[in-house]
């Protein structure tokens, strides 16, 4: 009887495990399955998620507070984010298609300014860069320009319709969208609580703090532009405020080929006056401005926003300046876990110490 009962708990336990374990296996495959379909509205998602955390607390004291209907409060929110972030988000988008299908309906506009630039180096240094096999791969890539922008637009409008979508029923279901993530994570509700503040203070850092930089960065590096005569200091003024995307080099990306221009066309002073102050002032207000603001909004190691940065862009695109750091700053977070727990062997109750962050250690 004793072997009869051991064999049937044997059997029990093993259905157990493989029914725990087909289900861990089914999760992971149906999960993977859904995340790859949903690859294309990526931004849409990211978009929402940033959205809802700027706008979560408004979305509590009008429900909690004002005893407001969630519908309503919601709706006036959606309001909210499309007149303050859509809006603005989709003029700069469509400036910035408009440029690129002038280009692609008149490529002389762009092939002139290149021929002169190939003209001064040509008689600086003795290269000749308008050569046949320079100028075909840049010729044919030209008329794809066109296909690339209706694909980007059509892109562009669906996630911005996911969004909207994604957005209003986080909205309405916010608290018990946290909740059921906030218990399904594995660790204690302290720590729990914890993970989940550092994510909103993660994404409403990136979230308010990347704008601010770039208007900033940008209005720097015009008024250099404008002051070492610079040619069309308004619109490299504004390709800057997209360069700092880049952490620490991104500037140089613009304003080093114009002092290299000025350098060209004969105009020494200009141009060394335009390097160092790209070097010396727009690159440490780059610096400065964003570090202190990510220390200043979520207290975020500089090593975290960089290299995150870093890895967010290739994994989510434009969305990754801001999801980048935040997966980096979770690894952290969990590291920490797994270090206090099972190498020192410290109680749930010491995982977390209100005040500590793992961010601080990195």
């Amino acid at each position: 009887m004793r072997l009869v009962r051991r064999l049937r708990m044997e059997v029990r336990n093993f259905k157990e495990r493989y029914w725990r374990f087909s289900l861990f296996v089914l999760i992971l495959g149906l999960g993977a399955a859904i995340f790859i379909e949903l690859t294309p509205f990526l931004g849409g998602l990211l978009g929402a998620a940033t959205i809802y955390v700027l706008l979560r607390g408004q979305m509590i004291r009008l429900t909690e507070h004002r005893k407001w209907r969630r519908s309503l409060a919601a709706s006036l929110l959606m309001g909210e984010a499309v007149f303050f972030f859509l809006i603005p988000i989709s003029l700069v988008v469509w400036m910035i298609v408009a440029k690129i299908q002038d280009v692609a309906v008149d490529p002389q506009s762009v092939i002139a300014p290149l021929k002169e630039v190939a003209e001064l180096l040509r008689d600086r240094t003795g290269y000749d860069l308008w050569q046949e096999s320079n100028l075909q791969p840049l010729i044919a890539r030209i008329p794809r320009m066109g296909q690339w922008v209706v694909e980007g637009i059509v892109s562009f409008a669906v996630n911005i319709v996911v969004l909207l979508f994604l957005l209003y029923f986080m909205l309405i279901g916010g608290c018990r969208m946290e909740r059921y993530f906030r218990e399904i994570l594995p660790f204690d509700r302290p720590v729990s609580s914890s993970l989940m503040h550092e994510v909103y203070l993660i994404v409403r850092s990136n979230a308010i703090g990347i704008p601010l930089l770039a208007l900033v960065q940008g209005f720097v590096a015009y008024l250099g532009y404008m002051a070492f005569g610079a040619p069309s200091p308004l619109f490299w003024g504004g390709v800057t405020c997209f360069a700092t995307v880049i952490p620490i080099v991104g500037t140089g990306l613009v304003w080093f080929p114009l002092a290299a221009y000025l350098a060209l066309a004969g105009d020494w002073g200009r141009a060394i006056g335009l390097a160092l102050y790209g070097l010396l002032i727009v690159t440490h207000v780059d610096n400065v401005v964003r570090f202190v603001l990510q220390k200043k909004l979520a207290d975020t190691h500089p090593l975290v926003t960089v290299f995150g940065v870093f890895i967010g862009l290739s994994l989510f695109g434009f969305m990754g300046v801001i999801f980048g750091p935040l997966m980096l700053s979770i690894f952290i977070f969990c590291v920490g876990i797994f270090k206090k727990k099972f190498l020192h062997g410290a109680p749930d109750s010491q995982l977390f110490i209100p005040g500590e962050s793992p961010r601080t250690e990195a």
